[in-house]
């Protein structure tokens, strides 16, 4: 990325992947972030809980075979999808408890905290947890 400090490490929201899949204007900054990624630049993490967000999202809005479509270009992307098991799901829950953010968005928050990396959202939700995690914002179409 040019002239910007690459995180070590990114989580990427449904905010941040839709923008991608969709061609908006914020989608050119996750562009090149998933560039740096396949450089061995930073690494990207997403949350499955997040994934499946984003699925119900384009099911919905597209239609299931645009969904599925999804899964495929996703699974060809630097991207490493964390799974869910009891101490995510405790430590997103905490996150919840604190700030006003819809549980999916507490995963992203949460793994933010456990990869010490940086949120890509573009998500106004995010602001409530500035102060706990770090996050690159993304243009608002």
């Amino acid at each position: 990325m040019t002239n910007e400090t690459v995180a070590t490490a990114y989580i990427l929201d449904s905010f941040a992947l839709l923008a991608y899949l969709e061609g908006e204007a914020a989608g050119e900054l996750v562009t090149a972030i998933f560039r740096a990624a396949a450089a061995r630049e930073t690494h990207i993490f997403f949350s499955l809980l997040n994934f499946g967000e984003c699925l119900c999202i384009i099911e919905r809005e597209r239609g299931l075979t645009r969904a599925q479509e999804m899964i495929a270009i996703v699974d060809q992307l630097p991207i490493e999808v964390v799974g869910v098991d009891q101490a995510r799901v405790f430590a997103a829950a905490h996150i919840k408890a604190h700030f006003p953010l819809s549980y999916a968005d507490a995963f992203a928050v949460s793994l933010a905290q456990e990869f010490e990396a940086t949120i890509l959202t573009g998500d106004p939700e995010f602001q409530s947890a500035e102060t706990i995690v770090s996050i690159k914002w993304l243009p608002q179409t």
